[in-house]
């Protein structure tokens, strides 16, 4: 049996760009592309938290080191600049696979900065 597991996500990144007349996609910093293990022209899905929308689209690559996360074509109509969103992938893989697979967690501040990068998130706690 195939199950569909989280490969990686960019949480909380911060919308840079928004380019209506570009070819549809999102342009993400090379530099986050690969320290997530993203792929260039993979499908990607991003959830907006400024808005609630949530979309899919895939990735093409902006200039290493420049922090951009631009939402271009349809997609630009989605977003605002300064929304923050998480952008996430996903891989199709066997329980066999499952059961050691982790995934990439990269979360970023307000200027697409790393503040870390880990393979887990902790147990959600009943609130008090």
């Amino acid at each position: 049996m195939q199950i569909e597991m989280l490969k990686c996500k960019l949480h909380m990144a911060a919308v840079t760009q928004a380019e209506l007349w570009y070819d549809g996609s999102c342009a993400i910093d090379q530099d986050l592309v690969e320290l997530a293990g993203l792929r260039e022209f993979e499908k990607i899905d991003i959830y907006n938290v400024s808005n609630g929308e949530r979309f899919h689209t895939y990735v093409i690559l902006a200039e290493r080191g420049s922090g951009i996360i631009s939402m271009n074509g349809a997609a630009a109509r989605r977003v605002q600049v300064g929304d923050r969103i998480i952008i996430a992938s996903y891989a199709q893989m066997t329980e066999q696979e499952a059961d050691s697979f982790q995934p990439k967690l990269v979360y970023l501040d307000e200027n697409n900065r790393v503040e870390r990068s880990t393979n887990t998130i902790p147990v959600q706690l009943a609130e008090a």
